[in-house]
């Protein structure tokens, strides 16, 4: 399994580029396996992974995740080739629908259809990502479109897909899926064999599942998951992951965090791995009095996990 880390905040609000920069640079030479940026009302994701792109020579860079309905797709691809040009080929394009709150809410888009929106829209971005050019015909996006980016290549594409049928389409038309607040259980039985099924009928590659959860070092189990609870209420109250934290059996975001002493926490960490996970984005969660001390044993446990 993979280690990344999720650079900056999963809200993309408080950290500046210059800060991001420096992250990614500190991750790379600390020897995680990539690293991640969210795409919510902060910094835009794409263009930190070109900046730090720029300034890292291993790290891969991915986004969790761009929503779609708001970008275009042929605007999602260029932007997509480009920062793949400025990362070397280290990009990983992650996407996703988001949510009705935020597309009906915020951007006053329907969000009636969204898997038949994803589908249509795979069907205008990966032609583009993979060829370069693309024409299609659907209910939603009527297309004929080339693009050219100099030093380009295609960047895997991996969709935040829970629920059976996106996981589906997740397999047959993508490289993987990207999930958040889904606890071990569920990846086991529910996101990691949907996966795998359809990737194989498809006959594409074994699809990467990249798994994205708090982790910390901490005495304080109890009091841990209930302040990560308070701090990701919304989370627990928007239906797709309510259905997994349902479908794991718990109540609140916060009880599928990995928390515990080094020795609990590492045990955690090989139970993602074998159960089908092939990457896992550590989401820093400072708990306790001494924020540097915990983050820094965290991230040695978490490091541990890699192989």
């Amino acid at each position: 399994m993979k280690i990344g880390m999720l650079l900056g905040t999963a809200s993309g609000q408080e950290t500046k580029l210059a800060d991001l920069i420096a992250q990614a640079q500190q991750a790379e030479q600390a020897g995680f396996a990539s690293g991640w940026f969210a795409n919510i009302f902060g910094v835009d994701a794409m263009t930190a992974a070109a900046l730090c792109g720029g300034a890292t020579t291993r790290l891969e860079l991915g986004t969790a995740v761009v929503p779609t309905y708001p970008r275009h797709p042929v605007a999602m691809a260029q932007q997509a080739l480009s920062t793949q040009a400025a990362a070397g080929g280290r990009f990983l394009l992650g996407i996703g629908p988001s949510h009705q709150p935020v597309i009906e809410g915020i951007f006053g888009l329907s969000y009636a259809r969204p898997l038949a929106h994803m589908r249509e829209y795979l069907a205008v971005l990966a032609p583009l990502i993979e060829q370069g050019t693309v024409a299609f015909q659907g209910s939603e996006f009527r297309v004929a479109a080339t693009l050219t980016v100099p030093g380009a290549t295609p960047c895997p594409i991996l969709i935040s897909a829970l629920g059976p049928q996106m996981l589906a389409l997740a397999g047959r038309a993508c490289a993987g899926t990207i999930t958040a607040w889904t606890g071990p259980r569920t990846l086991r039985d529910h996101i990691v064999p949907h996966l795998q099924e359809a990737a194989a009928q498809a006959g594409r590659p074994a699809p990467r599942v990249v798994a994205m959860l708090p982790v910390a070092v901490t005495s304080d189990v109890a009091g841990g998951r209930a302040r990560i609870s308070r701090g990701a209420q919304i989370y627990g109250m928007l239906p797709s992951y309510r259905a997994m934290l349902e479908r794991e059996g718990v109540a609140e975001p916060g009880d599928v965090a990995i928390l515990g002493d080094a020795d609990a926490v590492g045990e955690q960490l090989a139970q993602l791995a074998a159960s089908g996970v092939t990457d896992f984005i550590w989401a820093p969660t400072p708990l306790g009095a001494d924020r540097e001390a915990g983050l820094a044993a965290t991230r040695a446990v978490v490091l541990h996990a890699q192989a």
